[in-house]
């Protein structure tokens, strides 16, 4: 499903980040453990087709992400890996309904009502499909950028710090609704971040020096 080789990448003058070699299955939920400074989001940028590295091999479902044009990886980017940042990142005139609209758009798909309306029921959150960012808290906009990562049925759901600003009780809850919403689409799950809290909640780990 997943597969990283050879994986490096040099800024300027400063040492090669080298990546060990990772394999991940169809389905699989894992927790990318980094501090800061380890590499961590350099490997997630590459992971999702952010950031080419100055060499290796990146493959999801077969695809090697680096050798499609930009266009293309743009198109596959927005098909097949939803991202969840530590902030929504909505775009606070439009509404969630509208947001979550212009991710399937972008992505070069059909729009489709019935699939927001099923994703946002099944994060509780359909009743403010016509509610603006402004208007929801901080749980509920944290909610509708889970719904708007998943909304394109995407290959590999990944999670940049999504507990690092949070109490323990609300950072359970948001490891159960990622947990949740991958096995509801049957994504591959990587949730990456240095919150040691997180670690008892996987049982596959690749982690960071």
């Amino acid at each position: 499903m997943i597969s990283i080789t050879s994986i490096s990448h040099q800024y300027g003058s400063a040492p090669a980040l080298t990546f060990a070699d990772w394999t991940v299955k169809d389905a699989e939920q894992w927790l990318l453990l980094g501090q800061s400074g380890s590499g961590k989001t350099t490997l997630l940028h590459i992971l999702t087709g952010l950031l080419k590295p100055s060499s290796g091999n990146v493959s999801i479902n077969n695809t090697n992400l680096y050798e499609l044009t930009s266009k293309k990886l743009d198109a596959f980017r927005g098909q097949h890996i939803g991202i969840i940042f530590q902030k929504p990142h909505l775009i606070k005139s439009l509404s969630v309904v509208e947001n979550l609209l212009l991710a399937q758009s972008f992505a070069g798909l059909t729009t489709d009502q019935q699939r927001i309306d099923d994703v946002l029921a099944s994060l509780d959150m359909l009743h403010k499909k016509n509610a603006y960012p402004q208007q929801l808290s901080q749980g509920q906009l944290q909610r509708v950028t889970i719904a708007r990562a998943v909304i394109n049925k995407p290959t590999l759901l990944i999670a940049d710090e999504p507990t690092s600003s949070l109490d323990d009780k609300n950072a359970e809850a948001v490891l159960a609704l990622l947990k949740q919403q991958s096995e509801i689409n049957q994504a591959t799950l990587v949730v990456a971040t240095h919150d040691k809290r997180v670690k008892d909640a996987f049982n596959l780990t690749y982690s960071l020096a």
